[in-house]
C-alpha cells in the first residue's frame, strides 16, 4: 500500500496517510477535528477544505462544496474527497473546530451558575470503590495459602459479604504480600451482592484514592478528577475539570446520523474509537495537570444519553431508531477499562448510568440526581437543551420525562452562518428598532465568524421585538432597511457584511434559519406543554424551571421567552445549573447512596413517547409561530411586541 505525505494549513503539521483513504477519515484518525453535520454523506457542506496543491481525488459534486468561487478556489468536502498523492490542505476558519473557546466558556460562566446545587465537601465519601488498609500474616506452615490470609485478614476488618477475587489481583498477590511485609492496601468493588478484590498494593496507599466523573455528550465530552478520600479539613473535591468536543462530531450533529454511519462497514467501530480516544485524551490531561499517578484512578463514572452510552460501550445502537426503539439496554453493565479500550489499569471499573429509555438516557438520570429534583418538594420543570432536548417534569411522588427531537439547530447546525461555541461566533445581538442596525457580542471579543445556538435565540428575538420578522416567521418585506435582502430566492436579515467579519463573507439569518429554529423550538415548548397536560396540572402550577446542560447556560430566559421557547412564568423561576449530568455523576463517584439513587430515579421515570403522540403534533403545529399561536400562553410577550411594533405587525 502506498504512502502519503498530507500537510494540514495553518496548523502545518505533516501526517502519513494510506492511498484511498477517505479525506475526513484520515484527518479525524490523526486527531485533526474538522467540522461536518450529516456524518460523512456530503451533504451539510461544513466540512469544507481548500485543496493548495497535490492529488486529491474529489468523487462529490462540485456544487455541494459552495459557490462558484469555492470551486474556481479548489474548495473539497473532506467526507468526499480521497488521498491519490502527496497533498497540502487548508482548512478554513469556518471548518476549524476551536475547542480552546470551548473550555474558556465552560471555566468562566458554567462553574459560576447561579443555583445552590449540593456542596461536594458535604458528602462523607462511601464510594461503590474503596480502598481499605490490611495487615495479614504470612503463612507460617504447610497447607496454608496466601489467598486465604489475605481474604481472612479482609473479613475480620469489615466483617461484610462474600468476597470475589479477579485474576489480576491474583497475579500479583504472593510478590505483592511479601515485598510489603504484611501491610498491603486493597481495592474492593460492591457490587451490592458481593465484594471483587480488584488490586493487590504493597504498603499504606489508602491517601491516595480518585475517581473521573464522566459526561458523554453528543456534543462535548467533559471530565472532572476527584479525590474520593476522607478528609481531615476541608479541601478541594474537583482536582481538575476538562472539556472536549467529541471527536464523534465529523461522523454527524445528532444520535441519528451517528446510528445510520455505525451501519456502514467499519462504522461503529469508527464511532466508539472516536468518542474513547476523546475519553482517553481528557483522562491524560486531568491526570497530568494534577501530578497525580494514572493507577491511583480506581474507577469512571459515565453519564450519556442512550445512544451514547451505547458507542462509548461498543454496542450496536441500530434498533434505537427502528419502531419499537429498542435499545441493547437500559441498565447497562459495569465494564473493565481494557475491554473498551480506556487507557487506565485494566481492571479499572467503569460504570454507567441506567437509561429510561432509548431517548431519555443516563445524562438525563444523572441531571435528576445532580440538581436535586428527586428530593424537592412541589412542581419542577428539568430542560437540557441540546440536538436530543429531555424534558423532566416532578411532582412530590412521580415523574414523568420526555425526549423532543430538536435538530442541531441550537447547536448551530442547519443555520447558514451556524457554528459551535467557538472564538468569533456571535452570541449576543441587540437590533435597533429605528434603524435596523445590530450590535453583536462575539466569543473570544473578536472578529465575528458565524452565529451559535445561543446568538441565534438571541437574534432572532431581537428581529422579532424590532419587527423585522413577523409571527409566521417570515421577513417584514415592508421595512425598506438595506440589511433586508433577498439572495437566490431566500429572503435574509445581514447581521455582519463580509468586510467586518473573520471569514469575508457577510453573516445572515435566513428565512430558512428562522424555519429551522422555529421547528426546534416549537418541539422542546410542545414536548413541556404535553408533559404538564399529562400531569393534570397547569404551566402557572410550576415551581421551578431548572435548564441544564452547557448551551443551556447561556440562553437569556427572557429572549427564550420572546421566541416562545421557554413557558412564560417568571424569570426568578428560572435556574441555570451547567453541566447538571457532570455533577450526578461526580456525586455518585462520592458516595454509593448516589449510585443506588440514579437506579432508583430511572426506575421512578414515566417515559411520554412523543414520536407518534397526537397530542404532541398538535402542540408542536401550535408553537410553529412566534412566540405561539395561542396568544393567552405568552401574554406578557404579546404585550411587549405590541408596545414595540404596534398591533399591525403582530
Amino acid at each position: 500500500m502506498k504512502r502519503f505525505k498530507i500537510r494540514f494549513l495553518p496548523i502545518d503539521i505533516v501526517y502519513t496517510a494510506e492511498e484511498g483513504e477517505n479525506l475526513l477519515d484520515f484527518a479525524m484518525s490523526a486527531g485533526i477535528n474538522i467540522n461536518a453535520s450529516c456524518g460523512g454523506f456530503g451533504t451539510c457542506g461544513r466540512c469544507r477544505l481548500k485543496l493548495i496543491e497535490g492529488n486529491i481525488e474529489y468523487r462529490g459534486q462540485r456544487e455541494s462544496s459552495g459557490s462558484e468561487t469555492d470551486k474556481k478556489e479548489d474548495i473539497i468536502l473532506a467526507c468526499q474527497s480521497y488521498i491519490k498523492g502527496d497533498a497540502i490542505i487548508e482548512i478554513p476558519i469556518e471548518s476549524q473546530i476551536d475547542k480552546e473557546a470551548l473550555r474558556e466558556k465552560i471555566k468562566t460562566k458554567v462553574l459560576s451558575a447561579r443555583y445552590d446545587i449540593l456542596s461536594l465537601n458535604t458528602i462523607k465519601p462511601n464510594p461503590i470503590v474503596f480502598k481499605k488498609l490490611i495487615n495479614i500474616k504470612l503463612a507460617t506452615c504447610e497447607g496454608m495459602d496466601d489467598l486465604s490470609s489475605v481474604i481472612g485478614a479482609i473479613k475480620k476488618e469489615i466483617h461484610k459479604k462474600d468476597i470475589k477475587v479477579r485474576l489480576h489481583a491474583l497475579q500479583t498477590l504472593p510478590s505483592t504480600i511479601r515485598d510489603a511485609n504484611g501491610v498491603i492496601t486493597v481495592t474492593l468493588f460492591d457490587t451490592g451482592h458481593y465484594w471483587e478484590l480488584i488490586k493487590i498494593e504493597s504498603g499504606d496507599t489508602t491517601k491516595r484514592q480518585y475517581a473521573i466523573a464522566l459526561d458523554l455528550g453528543t456534543t462535548t465530552i467533559c471530565g472532572r478528577l476527584i479525590d474520593i478520600t476522607e478528609k481531615e479539613k476541608d479541601g478541594p473535591r474537583i482536582l481538575e475539570e476538562l472539556s472536549d468536543y467529541n471527536a464523534q462530531i465529523s461522523y454527524g450533529d445528532d444520535v441519528i446520523t451517528r446510528i445510520m454511519h455505525t451501519k456502514k462497514k467499519g462504522g461503529l467501530k469508527r464511532l466508539h474509537d472516536a468518542v474513547v480516544k476523546t475519553t482517553n485524551s481528557i483522562m491524560e490531561e486531568l491526570i497530568g495537570a494534577s501530578g497525580i499517578k494514572k493507577e491511583d484512578i480506581m474507577f469512571i463514572v459515565a453519564a450519556g444519553n442512550t445512544t451514547m452510552t451505547h458507542l462509548f460501550l461498543g454496542v450496536e445502537p441500530t434498533y434505537i431508531m427502528i419502531e419499537p426503539y429498542t435499545p441493547c439496554f437500559l441498565s447497562p453493565p459495569v465494564v473493565r477499562a481494557y475491554d473498551i479500550g480506556i487507557n487506565l489499569s485494566c481492571e479499572t471499573p467503569i460504570f454507567s448510568f441506567p437509561c429510561v429509555s432509548s431517548y431519555v438516557g443516563g445524562d438525563i438520570v444523572s441531571g435528576i440526581v445532580g440538581s436535586g429534583l428527586n428530593k424537592k418538594d412541589g412542581v419542577n420543570l428539568f430542560i437540557d437543551i441540546g440536538t436530543n432536548g429531555e424534558i423532566v417534569l416532578t411532582g412530590p411522588d412521580w415523574m414523568l420525562c420526555a425526549s423532543c427531537s430538536a435538530g442541531p439547530a441550537f447547536e448551530g447546525g442547519g443555520i447558514k452562518c451556524g457554528m459551535r461555541a467557538a472564538k468569533g461566533a456571535i452570541e449576543q445581538i441587540r437590533i435597533d428598532p429605528v434603524t435596523f442596525e445590530p450590535t453583536v457580542l462575539t466569543i473570544g471579543h473578536i472578529k465575528p465568524a458565524g452565529i451559535c445556538g445561543s446568538g441565534l435565540i438571541d437574534g432572532i428575538a431581537e428581529m422579532f421585538l424590532s419587527g423585522i420578522i413577523l409571527q409566521n416567521g417570515k421577513i417584514n418585506r415592508d421595512l425598506g432597511s438595506k440589511r433586508i435582502r433577498q439572495t437566490e430566492g431566500v429572503y435574509e436579515y445581514v447581521i455582519c457584511y463580509g468586510k467586518d467579519t473573520l471569514t469575508g463573507k457577510d453573516i445572515v439569518i435566513t428565512e430558512s434559519d428562522l424555519d429551522n429554529l422555529m421547528r426546534a423550538k416549537a418541539a422542546m415548548f410542545a414536548g413541556c406543554k404535553v408533559l404538564v397536560d399529562v400531569s393534570g396540572i397547569g404551566l402557572d402550577d410550576i415551581d421551578k424551571i431548572i435548564i441544564a446542560g452547557g448551551f443551556g447556560h447561556f440562553i437569556d430566559p427572557f429572549k427564550a421567552q420572546i421566541i416562545g421557547l421557554f413557558p412564560e412564568l417568571p424569570v426568578e423561576k428560572f435556574s441555570f445549573i451547567g453541566n447538571a449530568s457532570l455533577h450526578g455523576a461526580t456525586l455518585c463517584a462520592l458516595s454509593k447512596t448516589y449510585a443506588q439513587e440514579a437506579q432508583r430515579v430511572a426506575q421512578m421515570m414515566t417515559n411520554i413517547e412523543l414520536s407518534n403522540n397526537k397530542a404532541f403534533m398538535d402542540e408542536f403545529i401550535a408553537a410553529m409561530f412566534l412566540p405561539h399561536t395561542n396568544e393567552r400562553l405568552f401574554p406578557n410577550v404579546i404585550k411587549k411586541i405590541k408596545n414595540s411594533i404596534g398591533d399591525k405587525s403582530v
